[in-house]
């Protein structure tokens, strides 16, 4: 489906055109799942924008990504690719992370919304197991449309400065069935009240919409205490991970389940659950307690659970007139338990001594611990604890804190503004405020209400209409790292199982802002090294033109081996040295100091390349170091219009001739630095012609993972052939752009390239 011709780009979001976008490829693809991200403007994140086919709830942990994350939408948005992953075991091989919040049986497709200009997001959908393990080119030609069509509303509305993206993700309900003849409707629901079972609905957020009078008489409570809720946050005895995760799982998979729960005294019921793209039919029966399953049973004690029977709608018909309500018109004796109140059967149970955490709080912290063992820095700490826990948790503000020289420090914050922050940043550890007595103690402190707080802190402030409080210490290996604000704008209970989950969580922030210290203080330690061992600058020369880039591994200390110069050695002579030392750490990058001042002695002595290399290896076998070095030595005569090369195990470099023809110089091979004393390295002669560019590189230039090394060299002398060799300075980046992202940087970089001035 196109747009219509001359439609306004600006309301791309306000009209819902990207919405309709989203609902075309969902019905032609057969998706039963689908989410939308943007890559916003000055962010290094992507946004989730739409969703549709789950809850808010379970999408959760997905709405902002990192853009580096491991995540399918990522990779599809980077290689501008299709990523298409067959099932469970293959989600969970590739993208652990995302089979450790789902860890259910679906399929899943993720693309680029790209056009020729700019990637502006993605897409991902999802489809049950029942679909075919590959998708079909029907299938692949609606991805690949809705890629180019959400594109071009995305780049048009930019285009007139009107792209306001939302701040929320808006869910996108599929088209809901036509409303039943009302004779038809009523036929349907006297049909639910005969039947002898329980049955019920939930929406797709979990939330009962029906239920008739045998299912309220099995679960011990009347339609006004149980419309409009999510049954396991109302039902103490159904308040089990096991009733919240079974619910996940029809939503995400779409397979009928079930699973069986025992009502206090001894009432064993079985819940099965239909699930389709508008909610979930629950059939729910008294069974037989199950074998092995004990007289004694605890309350709230589930069965396995199990898929049974095939996908079905109890509630198929849409009665006229029902809306967020969930009320069904008619009479209370039509609707059989509007205003039904069952009486208790039995003894009062005994108190419950513990609260189970829902399943979607466990799959969170799940998630947030995977996220946060991959965090590097402490920026990313910030970063990943602040657009994580929002969405993930339920707090409106947060507040993440430092402990650094006796003063709290923030340096995170999501829902306050800044002038509000800004005026507590600093508090002494010393200070009669909560934020800083939990870190003193190390006991988390909640506060239910506004009057509860004002009671403990009368002069604390109190910022907009926010009503409930918790305040988290941060304590890693017993010593305080910080504190975490969290804040809610209703009062809140915080029953036991919601404390011990926030406090489990602010123990993972703590670890891993411990670790990040750390790793920025080494990081600070391996750039200054880094720093001092490269060349400050390079020596210019009349006649030659040169710019040089490196860039770190992506991943440690970020400090390597790989290191170039540019020395001036006889009159009107220049030597350019490449190399690469093995390893990514201080030990790596004090060897690379050694060997370049060994060049550079030699080099400045008036020694022909090969005889550098001979001199230094002989030095670097008396040291001994135990590692290897690759290393390339030229000789730049541009007055002789000649080059003279030299190689110990270097990658070969290019020369750009001035017609665009570009060429692999290959020289003598020779042993890597390090191996033997005994080693003699040939010197080769090429002309150099005016106009042409030398690329000098070291591997992790032309080695990625699953690429051939022979392939990824034709590459990147094919982008050189096509460049523009005016600007070495552009040239440069635009060499190195396909390697520029850290997080799957898996090696130093480095890239040297001269030009022989006409």
């Amino acid at each position: 489906m196109g747009e219509p011709a001359g439609a306004d780009a600006d309301d791309v979001f306000g009209s819902g055109r990207l919405d309709a976008v989203l609902a075309d490829v969902m019905r032609d693809a057969g998706a039963s799942v689908g989410l939308v991200y943007l890559r916003v403007p000055g962010e290094s994140m992507l946004r989730l924008a739409l969703v549709s086919g789950v809850s808010q709830e379970i999408a959760a942990p997905w709405v902002r990504i990192p853009a580096d994350a491991p995540i399918p939408v990522v990779d599809a948005m980077r290689d501008r690719r299709l990523v298409w992953l067959g099932g469970q075991e293959e989600i969970a091989r590739r993208y652990p992370r995302l089979g450790i919040v789902l860890p259910y049986d679906f399929l899943l497709a993720a693309a680029p919304i790209a056009d020729d200009t700019a990637v502006w997001g993605g897409i991902v959908l999802l489809w049950p197991v029942w679909h075919p393990p590959r998708l079909d080119e029907d299938e692949r030609g609606a991805l690949d449309a809705c890629g180019r069509r959400a594109a071009g509303l995305l780049r048009r509305a930019a285009g007139r400065g009107a792209a306001s993206y939302p701040s929320e993700p808006r869910a996108v309900h599929p088209a809901r069935p036509p409303e039943a003849d009302p004779v038809l409707a009523r036929s349907a629901l006297h049909f639910a009240e005969r039947l002898p079972f329980g049955c019920c609905a939930l929406d797709l957020d979990g939330r009962l919409t029906f239920l008739n009078t045998a299912a309220a008489e099995l679960l011990q409570a009347g339609a006004a205490a149980l419309l409009g809720k999510r049954p396991w946050e109302v039902l103490i005895w159904l308040n089990d991970p096991l009733f919240e995760d079974r619910y996940r799982a029809a939503v995400v998979t779409r397979q009928p389940t079930s699973f069986t729960v025992v009502r206090r005294p001894a009432t064993w019921l079985l819940f099965e659950l239909y699930p389709d793209a508008t909610g979930i039919s629950v059939h729910v029966t008294r069974v037989a307690e199950p074998s092995g399953a004990g007289a004694a049973a605890p309350p709230g004690t589930a069965a396995p659970p199990t898929t049974s029977g095939a996908p079905g709608n109890l509630g198929a018909y849409e009665i006229p007139g029902t809306s967020g309500a969930h009320r069904t018109p008619g009479t209370p004796e039509a609707y059989g338990v509007s205003d039904m109140s069952v009486p208790s059967r039995g003894p009062a149970p005994p108190p419950r001594q513990a609260e189970p955490v829902g399943a979607g709080a466990v799959y969170h912290l799940m998630h947030m611990a995977a996220t946060l063992a991959e965090a590097a820095g402490v920026r990313d700490v910030v970063e990943l604890v602040a657009d994580q826990i929002v969405p993930a948790f339920g707090p409106q503000g947060l507040v993440l804190m430092s402990a650094d020289e006796g003063r709290l420090r923030i340096i995170g914050h999501r829902g306050y503004s800044r002038e509000f922050v800004d005026r507590y940043d600093g508090t002494p550890l010393t200070a009669p405020v909560a934020d800083a007595q939990v870190l003193a103690t190390g006991v988390p402190v909640f506060f239910t209400s506004p009057e509860d707080l004002h009671r403990a802190h009368p002069h604390a402030p109190r910022y907009a209409d926010r009503s409930a409080w918790a305040f988290l210490p941060l304590i890693a290996s017993g010593r305080p790292v910080g504190s975490l604000i969290l804040s809610y704008a209703r009062p809140r209970p915080f029953p036991g199982a919601e404390r011990a989950m926030l406090t489990s969580l602010a123990g993972l922030i703590a670890q891993a802002l411990a670790r990040a210290r750390l790793y920025d203080a080494k990081h600070s330690l391996a750039h200054s090294l880094q720093t001092s061992l490269l060349p400050h600058g390079l020596v210019p020369l009349p006649g030659v033109g040169v710019a040089a880039r490196y860039l770190p591994a992506g991943h440690g200390m970020d400090v390597g081996g790989d290191f170039y110069d540019l020395i001036r050695a006889a009159p009107g002579t220049v030597i350019a040295v490449i190399g690469d030392v093995q390893g990514h750490d201080p030990n790596a990058a004090v060897l690379m100091g050694q060997v370049r001042t060994a060049v550079h002695a030699h080099a400045t002595a008036g020694a022909s390349p090969g005889d550098i290399l001979d001199r230094t290896n002989r030095l670097l076998n008396d040291l001994d170091p135990d590692r290897f070095t690759s290393c390339l030595i030229v000789e730049l005569d541009p007055a002789r219009h000649r080059l003279r090369l030299a190689t110990a195990g270097h990658p070969p470099p290019l020369l750009r001739g001035p017609d665009g023809r570009t060429r692999l110089l290959e020289a003598p091979p020779g042993l890597l630095l390090g191996i033997t004393p005994d080693v003699a390295y040939a010197t080769t002669e090429v002309p150099w012609e005016p106009g042409s560019v030398l690329a000098l590189y070291t591997d992790g230039l032309v080695e990625t993972p699953g690429v051939d090394i022979g392939t990824a060299t034709a590459e990147l002398s094919g982008r050189l052939a096509r460049s523009r060799p005016e600007d070495l300075d552009a040239l440069a980046d635009g060499l190195i752009r396909h390697v520029k992202d850290p997080a799957h940087r898996t090696d130093d970089v480095a890239l040297l390239l001269v030009r022989h001035e006409p």
